[in-house]
This record gives C-alpha cells, structure tokens and sequence, in this order.
C-alpha cells in the first residue's frame, strides 16, 4: 500500500555569516557523480552534505574567516604559520528567506535548512607535494572535500608577515595550483605504470582500463602544460574510471580574495583583486572577495548593530548567502523543499537529478519504492497559500519517474515498500 514518506531531520543552523562580494565570472559545468558524501543523523535518516575546504598559503585568512563563518569555529588565528594542525569542520546553514515562508504557510513545527561544512585546512608551502610542510597530510584533507575555496590574501599588513616576504597574488595562487598538480602527476604516473603491467583477462575490466589508461594520459598532458585536470574533457565513463584518484586538480575552485576593509565597498578598485580575478577566469573558476577582519568583528557586535556597521562601510549585507550560491552555481546544486504541519525542509540535489533520485535523498526506501512525486512550484504554492489550495486550484502535478526536480520545486513523495 502506498503510503507518504515522512522524515525527521536534524537542523544544524548556525547564525554566522561573512561578507561577501560576488564577481560575474561565469561557473564551468561540473560531475559531481562521486562529490556528495550520505550522513546519518540520530533519527538514521540520509541527507546530502556538501564540503568545502578553505584552503591557502599561511598568513592569509583562513582560519580567521573559518572562525567568522563559523560560529562555533575552534581554529586558532595566530600570526605564524601552520597554527592549524588538524582541520576544523563547522556546519553552517544555508541561508533561503523561500524556507520560512513555506514553514509559515504549512505551519510547521519546526524548519530545516540545507547545510555546508567548512573545512579548515592548515597552510600549504612550496614543496608540499614532497613533504615540505605538512606535505601529504595537508593534500589528503583536500582530496576528501567536494570543492575548494582558494583564500588569496590582497591587503598590505606590517604586522602580518606573509611566508614569501610580500603580497603576491598570482606567485600564491601558483605556489598552491602547482603543489596540487605536482600531488596529482605523481599519482597518475605511478597508475599509469600500474595499468601497464595489468594482466587481466575480463573483457569488461579490459575497457575500463583503457579508457582510465586514455584519460589519465591526457590529464598527465594538460597538467604538464599548466592546465588543470578538470579543463580536460572527458566522457562520463572516463570520469568514473578515474573517479577513485580523488584527483586535486579535478576538483572545482572558488578564489576567495580577502582584502581590508578599506577596499570592501570596491573590491574591483584593488589591483590584487584584479588580478586574482584575471586568473580565476583563465583558470576556469569562481571568484568571490571578502573581508575576513570585518567578518570577525561583525561577529562580536549585536545584531542590531550590525547593519548599521555594514553601511557605515558602504556595503548593504553580509553575505555568507553569496559564497554558497557561488558554491552552489559552481557545483551545479540546486534545492528542492518538504513542507508539511511537522517540519519544512530544504534539501540539496545535483542538478538533472529525477523525481526517484531527489526522494533517495532522504531515504533509500523513497527511491526504492517510489511511485509518484505531488510537485508544486514555489511560487504556485505560495500564491495558493497551502498544499491543499495548490491541490484545489490544479496548481499541484502528480509527476513519474523521468521527472527532473526544478529549483524550488515543493514535493511530496508518494512510494512503498
């Protein structure tokens, strides 16, 4: 007998944000078949988490802007590098006004937004790809996040002693985009003489290999040239074949320039930033400039006063919301929600995904057993005012299993088991 998927969700919501300035660089289009990670919460319902690693040279912000982002943030922002050993994880919650609103509407008990972990991760050197540093430990903790926020610094300090001796952008960004492709070189070379050697009779095992051998050989090409793994293209097979090399240099790259707070209300005026820009979109990335120190000061003022900070700086908001919508457009994510007297829940998908699909992600058995999804858009569901409205005004479609869940798409599950 069919029956109603209901789910019991726990929120992590922290209230943190920082501000954030959002560039028009354009996103490339990214696989993320193997990106998202499945958690369980106490209740063992499933739930797509998604995970960014702030990562960067010594001295240039990171830990101050995970402490700013994160409420609850326990990284050590000292003047010298490799103060963080271990990498911090915090939970944040996605910021959408549409998940109060539907909450509102449902009545709902209780809302649940989507969530993003960052991660920080300590200070790359030159030579890390041979041990300089913390070497391979700090490679390994990126190899395990979906996409990685490059945090660049673009503001002079005295007082803030920069591990290469002055503040350059570009030689920053090289120092880490060449120890991530070194990291990858040596990884791919030692496969490659792997696949070589392989002496296996199964045919199917045969043409995974050589479409791995094939991909492998021109990514070992492009790195070689300068270019990063994910500018190669590729087919759906190969990526998979070469998927479990949690490739550095395959993984999607935000540059996060931080700059003083002098130059937050016209970030594009900085000549840093200019250039962090230029290479951003040579490099087929995304871009977002912030103030770390601002952050970290809007932290300790009430919220009432934090609005008239931020205006007095010549900034409207602060915008933790930008960088995940940076993050998101990036990975191609979009959300759909659950609305119901009990809870309302925004959920991450990949874009594409199918009705079925979308339902796995609360609970395999959704996937399993789907029937049907009852879909209303946002905007319809609103306007109607309830579920039950939308029902009556036939604002509410009853969609099958080729389906392909929109942004903001409000669903209900029908399946069984």
């Amino acid at each position: 007998m069919a029956r109603i998927a209901c789910h019991h969700i726990v929120a992590l919501p922290l209230k943190s944000s920082f501000l954030t300035r959002t560039s028009s660089i354009c996103f490339p289009e990214t696989s993320l078949s193997t990106g998202f990670r499945r958690r369980f919460s106490s209740n063992s319902k499933i739930s797509m988490s998604l995970k960014a690693g702030i990562v960067g040279l010594p001295n240039v912000g990171k830990s101050t802007l995970f402490n700013a982002v994160v409420e609850n943030g326990k990284a050590q922002a000292a003047n010298f590098p490799f103060c963080t050993i271990e990498p911090n994880v915090g939970i944040v919650a996605v910021p959408d006004s549409r998940l109060q609103v539907l909450s509102n509407l449902s009545k709902s008990q209780r809302s649940v937004p989507a969530s993003i972990e960052f991660v920080d991760i300590a200070g790359l050197v030159k030579g890390a790809s041979q041990g300089e540093g913390l070497g391979n430990k700090f490679l390994s903790h990126i190899r395990e996040v979906d996409s990685i926020l490059q945090v660049v610094r673009c503001f002079e300090d005295n007082d803030i002693v920069h591990v290469n001796g002055q503040v350059d952008p570009k030689s920053d960004i090289d120092v880490i985009n060449l120890e991530l492709a070194f990291s990858d070189l040596d990884q791919i070379e030692k496969r490659i003489d792997k696949l070589k050697k392989s002496k296996s009779n199964n045919s199917q095992v045969k043409v995974k290999e050589e479409a791995e051998k094939s991909a492998l050989e021109r990514i070992q090409e492009a790195l070689m040239a300068g270019k990063p793994a994910r500018s190669v293209a590729l087919t759906d097979f190969e990526k998979e074949s070469i998927s479990h090399l949690c490739l550095l240099t395959m993984k999607p790259v935000i540059y996060v320039a931080n700059v003083a707070e002098s130059d937050l209300a016209s970030p594009e005026s900085n000549p840093y930033v200019k250039n962090v820009m230029e290479l951003a979109s040579e490099l087929q990335s995304g871009i977002v400039t912030v103030s770390a120190q601002v952050e970290s000061e809007l932290t300790e003022l009430p919220s009432e006063e934090r609005t008239e900070f931020l205006t007095s700086l010549g900034v409207d908001e602060s915008g933790l919301g930008n960088l995940i919508r940076a993050t998101y457009n990036l990975l191609g994510l979009r959300t759909y929600f659950t609305s119901g007297e009990k809870e309302t829940k925004a959920w991450t998908i990949h874009a594409g995904m199918t009705a079925p699909q979308a339902a796995g992600v609360i609970h395999s058995d959704f996937e399993k057993g789907f029937i049907r999804a009852e879909t209303v858009a946002y905007n319809d569901f609103v306007a109607a005012g309830s579920l039950s409205a939308a029902r009556e005004k036939g604002l509410l479609r009853s969609e099958g299993k080729d389906y392909i869940v929109q942004e903001g798409d409000v669903m209900l599950f029908r399946f069984n088991v």
